[in-house]
């Protein structure tokens, strides 16, 4: 979800990435930040997004994180395996 949403909206800091997470799900979904802030840790310790630090919308310092040509990869092929296990499942509830 936060690769998708990188791509999506291109630059956001942490607080932007959980809000449209939540806004997409119909706020079906709320953001744990302690799960969130750790997963864009690693994220980026694996090249899927970079970041850099700047200023937000109501003029705190906040870091920025955005998709990187890995992210983008990684985005397509979890893309196809989720298409892949939704068709797998699809499958037995239509049984």
């Amino acid at each position: 979800m936060v690769l998708k949403t990188l791509e999506a909206m291109g630059s956001l800091h942490g607080y932007g990435i959980a809000r449209r997470i939540e806004q997409t799900s119909g706020d079906l979904l709320s953001v744990n930040y302690g799960t969130l802030y750790p997963a864009l840790l690693k994220l980026e310790q694996e090249g899927a997004i970079s970041s850099e630090w700047g200023v937000s919308e109501n003029n705190r310092k906040a870091k920025f994180y955005k998709l990187t040509r890995t992210g983008r990869k990684q985005l397509q092929k979890e893309t196809r395996d989720w298409e892949q296990s939704a068709a797998i499942v699809a499958r037995f509830l239509s049984a």
